[in-house]
């Protein structure tokens, strides 16, 4: 560490983000005298912002947000922000970002300039040269007498294809790279303190890991316990008096105006509704197939859905929304907003009242085989499987005669030629409680693979269960014949039972 801030310490409402901080601290206080440029990306309502204004604040550093303007408007306000930072008399007047860079490269705290710019795709928007603009005076810069600067120049922007395209085909050299990922299931209950783990699944269906949505409104009274869940719904998710009941449609409303936003809409209603496919996509549109997939790559190129290869047929990939709010959003709130924007506390418990089973149905119950999914490649323990998993994926099981068997979480471990082994294969229920008969499913399921081909003698089922298992069940685990994951074992809370008899799982 350099002689800017030693140590600089890590704001108390920063929840998480420990290695981020670190990183961007040992970016600001790197001892080179040269200037440097810093890149902090990923998904909206995440944390950059909250980030790099603590950042900014502990280190005596600089930091501005674009905002959607012409570029004289926007250096103007820059000029204006610098002047209060600066405690000039009067703001400057700069002509161009070469004007503006320079100035700000001798601002900040000590020998050290840090510039904050969140908002780099707008920036690039508005002013295409931006970043041969900023590889020209940071080169000027690292090139001065009297000592080089040591400007840290640090720009935000969400995952886009903007932010990405700029970062492949700029000329600037990049020294650091910050992404900040969503929280996890198990990072997002601590963040909203939440005892009872199927209330801290069904928050997280609604509003994921985002750290945007504790702090706001919406979070100001959080549930107090699960019988609290339905009153947060309608009083703080439900509200259009709450930023939090129009976040989601803004997400899809900064597509650039040559989009068919309308598409991309009802696209995501699709899979709100469980079309994952390109066909059942177009057919839910009534549009060419043809069409549906470059929709589908706009979207998955904004980060907000995501393509997975099914798991048995690898040509056919199954689509998901990543976002929580969007699917939230898109099966509860959109078919009803007209009813929701004029209702009454008393309206607006009614039309809950009548969203709720599809909310358990289209939104929680697929989060929560999502979330099985996360946790068997992530938070399993090591000897579960038998081997390392490499993948946890959808499965569509051809049968000859009869419509193919949906098999909701399938483990293959490390990939050799084509197609890791078949570790594990796996039921999820949300709302029912399981017992001997989906294990007889899973036999079923693992015996057929077998005749197709796979090498079934050692793949382990799973019951992924958030209502419960049965007493046949639970005897059925302590034999070894299955294995049984509950929200306690996901979150860490669960024990796991012993087995009178290794191995032998079909």
């Amino acid at each position: 560490m350099g002689d800017l801030i030693t140590p600089v310490a890590r704001p108390q409402g920063l929840y998480d983000r420990e290695a981020e901080w670190k990183r961007l601290v040992a970016f600001v206080d790197d001892p080179r005298p040269r200037p440097a440029i810093g890149v902090v990306t990923g998904p909206r309502g995440h944390g950059k912002s909250f980030l790099l204004k603590a950042l900014a604040r502990a280190t005596g550093g600089f930091y501005f947000a674009v905002q959607e303007a012409a570029q004289a408007e926007t250096l103007r306000a820059l000029a204006q922000r610098y002047a209060r930072h600066a405690d000039l008399a009067r703001a400057p007047h700069w002509t161009g970002w070469r004007d503006a860079l320079l100035t700000l490269a001798v601002s900040g705290c000590g020998p050290t300039a840090l510039v904050v710019i969140d908002g780099f795709p707008e920036v690039v928007r508005q002013s295409p040269g931006f970043p041969a603009t900023i590889s020209e005076v940071c080169h000027r810069l690292g090139d001065g007498p009297g000592g080089s600067s040591r400007l840290r120049l640090l720009l935000c922007g969400s995952t886009t294809p903007v932010m990405s395209r700029l970062l492949s085909a700029s000329t600037m050299w990049v020294d650091q790279v910050v992404e900040l990922a969503p929280l996890d299931f198990r990072q997002a209950r601590e963040m909203w303190a939440i005892d009872d783990l199927g209330l801290a699944l069904r928050v997280h269906a609604v509003v994921g890991g985002s750290a945007a949505f504790r702090f706001d409104p919406a979070g100001d009274r959080p549930p107090a316990g699960f019988a609290d869940f339905d009153r947060w719904i309608r009083e703080c998710v439900l509200s259009p008096r709450l930023p939090l009941f129009w976040r989601a449609g803004h997400i899809l409303d900064r597509v650039p105006d040559s989009w068919d936003i309308a598409a991309c809409h009802s696209t995501v209603a699709a899979l709100a509704a469980g079309r994952s496919t390109p066909g059942e996509i177009a057919d839910f549109l009534d549009r060419p197939a043809t069409e549906v997939p470059h929709i589908l790559s706009h979207l998955e190129a904004r980060g907000l859905v995501r393509g997975e290869p099914d798991a048995f047929q690898p040509g056919l990939i199954h689509y998901r929304i990543t976002e929580p709010l969007l699917a939230f959003d898109h099966a509860v709130i959109r078919p009803r907003r007209a009813d929701l924007v004029d209702a009454d506390a008393k309206a607006i418990d009614e039309i809950w009242r009548q969203a709720r089973s599809v909310f358990e149905r289209d939104v929680a119950g697929p989060h929560f085989a999502q979330i099985c999914r996360e946790w068997a490649v992530r938070f399993a323990p090591a000897d579960i499987f038998g081997d390392a998993p490499a993948s946890a994926l959808s499965g569509s099981v051809p049968h000859v005669t009869d419509q193919p068997a949906g098999i909701d979480i399938v483990v293959r471990g490390r990939e050799a030629l084509r197609r890791g082994p078949l570790l594990s294969i796996g039921q999820v229920s949300w709302t029912e409680p399981m017992d001997t008969p989906h294990l007889e499913r899973l036999r079923g399921h693992l015996v057929h693979l077998a005749a197709l081909g796979e090498d079934a003698d050692r793949t382990r089922l799973v019951c992924y269960g958030a209502a419960g298992f049965g007493p046949d069940l639970r005897d059925a685990e302590a034999r070894g014949k299955v294995l049984l994951v509950s929200p306690e074992q996901m979150y860490g809370d669960g024990q796991w039972p012993r087995t009178t008899e290794e191995g032998g799982h079909q």
